[in-house]
C-alpha cells in the first residue's frame, strides 16, 4: 500500500539533563531508557506520513479506536525545566498511542492465524522472544524491547504495521456489543486492563475471593483494576482519587467506597485511617498504586495492609519511595513492581472477561475526538477530569 496517511507524531529535542550521561547505546540509537532524563521540549503535531509497508509476518491494521493513556500525556507534558515527564523508554519522532483496536486490512505471506476482516486488539510490548529474559518468560523485560507508541509508530494513525504475534482477535465482541463503535472502544480498553491484570494476578499472584482491595488513582489503570477486582470476587473495593468525576466512574465500575485524599486532609484525616475503618481494623489484602505517586502512597498503604497483604505498584514515577521494611517482616507483607502485560495468557483472559460480560470497560470512556484533534484531546486530558479519551482515526 502506497501513499500518505494522517498521524499524530511526538517530537522532542535530544538534550540530556544536567548530571545524566546517556549510555553508548542510547546515544547511538537515540532510544532513551529514561525519557524524562533526555527528551526536551516535547510536542505533538498532526502530520502526513507514509503508509506503512508490511513484511511476511506482519499485518496491516485499520485503526478504529485508540485511547489516550497517562503515558501519552506524560510524554507530551514537561517539567519546569522543559523535560518530558514520562520516565520510561522513548524514541522520537514517533506516532504515539498504544491502546488500540481495529480491523485487519492485509496480512503478510507467512501469517496463518489472522485474515483480512478480523477484529483485533494489539499488544504494546513488542518483545523479541529470543533474548535470555524472553527465554525465561520475562517478556516484559526483553533486552531488545520495542514499545508501540513509544519507540515504534503506534495507534494515532489510520493504518499501523504490526507483527501478527501481537494481535488478538476480538471477533467474539460482535455478540457482546450492539455497535461497531462499542466493539472497538471496548477493544481499545483491553490494553490498560491487561496492565492491571498483569500486576494484580500475575506479578502479585492475586487475592482470594472475598478479600478487600484498595485502589489509588481512578484513571484508566486504576478503573481497570477496580473492574477486575470486582470480577475476581473482591468483597470491599476502596478507591482514592482527587477528581470528583473520576470517583463517580469508580463507583459505577465497582468501587464500594470512594474518598478524595485532599478532602480527607482538610478534615484532619488520612487515607490509611479510612482503609482501617472500612475494613474493621484489619486492613486490605491488596493495595494497588495506579496514581504514579509511590512516595506518597506507599507509606499510606503500609499502614493499612492486612497481615500477609500485598502492594502492587503499577504507576510510573522517576522518584524514590520510602519503605519501612520492619512492617514487611512482622506482618509478612509483600510489594511487587510490575511493567507491561505480555505473556502468561493475560490478553486472552482479559478478552474472555469482556466477551463474557464479567468485565465491562465501556463506562470508562468519557470523551471522543477525531485524529486531527489529537493535540486538542491531549490538552483536555491534562485537566485529569476525564477517565478515558478515545481517538477515532
Amino acid at each position: 500500500m502506497v501513499g500518505k496517511q494522517t498521524a499524530a507524531v511526538l517530537h522532542a529535542d535530544w538534550k540530556p539533563r544536567k548530571g545524566y550521561t546517556p549510555t553508548p547505546e542510547e546515544a547511538s540509537t537515540r532510544r532513551a531508557i529514561y525519557g524524562s532524563r533526555i527528551w526536551h521540549n516535547p510536542k505533538v503535531l498532526v502530520e502526513e506520513i507514509p503508509m506503512p509497508e508490511i513484511g511476511p509476518k506482519d499485518v496491516l491494521v485499520n485503526i478504529k479506536a485508540c485511547g489516550i493513556c497517562g503515558s501519552d500525556v506524560h510524554m507530551y507534558e514537561s517539567d519546569n525545566e522543559g523535560y518530558m515527564l514520562y520516565p520510561g523508554l522513548v524514541r522520537t519522532p514517533v506516532v504515539i498511542g498504544h491502546e488500540l483496536a481495529g480491523v485487519v486490512e492485509k496480512v503478510g505471506s507467512d501469517v496463518k492465524k489472522l485474515k483480512p476482516g478480523d477484529y483485533v486488539a494489539c499488544e504494546e510490548m513488542w518483545y523479541c522472544g529470543e533474548c535470555d529474559p524472553c527465554r525465561m518468560s520475562y517478556f516484559n523485560h526483553c533486552l531488545y524491547l520495542e514499545e508501540m507508541g513509544f519507540t515504534h509508530n503506534g495507534g494515532f494513525e489510520q493504518y499501523m504495521r504490526i507483527h501478527h504475534k501481537f494481535c488478538w482477535r476480538i471477533n467474539d465482541f460482535k455478540s457482546r456489543f450492539k455497535t461497531e463503535d462499542q466493539i472497538f472502544e471496548a477493544g481499545s480498553l483491553i490494553e490498560p486492563a491487561c496492565v492491571s491484570y498483569n500486576g494484580m494476578f500475575v506479578r502479585a499472584g492475586g487475592f482470594r475471593p472475598g478479600a478487600d482491595v484498595a485502589v489509588w488513582g481512578a484513571g484508566p489503570i486504576g478503573l481497570s483494576a477496580i473492574g477486575l477486582a470486582k470480577a475476581a470476587g473482591a468483597s470491599k473495593i476502596i478507591a482514592f482519587e482527587l477528581v470528583k468525576e473520576r470517583l463517580e466512574i469508580a463507583k459505577r465500575i465497582g468501587a464500594d467506597y470512594t474518598f478524595n485524599p485532599k478532602e480527607l486532609a482538610e478534615k484532619g484525616a488520612q487515607p490509611w485511617e479510612k482503609v482501617v475503618e472500612v475494613t474493621g481494623g484489619k486492613g486490605v489484602e491488596m493495595h494497588i498504586e495506579a496514581a504514579g505517586d509511590p512516595a506518597t502512597i506507599i507509606p499510606q498503604a503500609e499502614k493499612s495492609l492486612a497481615i500477609g497483604g500485598k502492594i502492587v505498584d503499577i504507576g510510573r514515577a522517576d522518584k524514590a519511595a520510602p519503605v519501612f521494611f520492619e512492617l514487611y517482616q512482622v506482618r509478612s507483607l509483600q510489594a511487587y513492581g510490575t511493567q507491561g502485560h505480555a505473556g502468561e495468557g493475560v490478553w486472552p483472559r482479559v478478552i474472555n472477561l469482556v466477551a463474557s460480560g464479567r468485565y465491562d470497560p465501556l463506562s470508562i470512556v468519557t470523551a471522543r475526538f477525531r485524529l486531527p484533534e489529537a493535540p486538542k484531546a491531549l490538552e483536555r486530558i491534562r485537566s485529569r477530569v476525564d477517565a478515558k479519551i478515545t481517538i477515532k482515526p
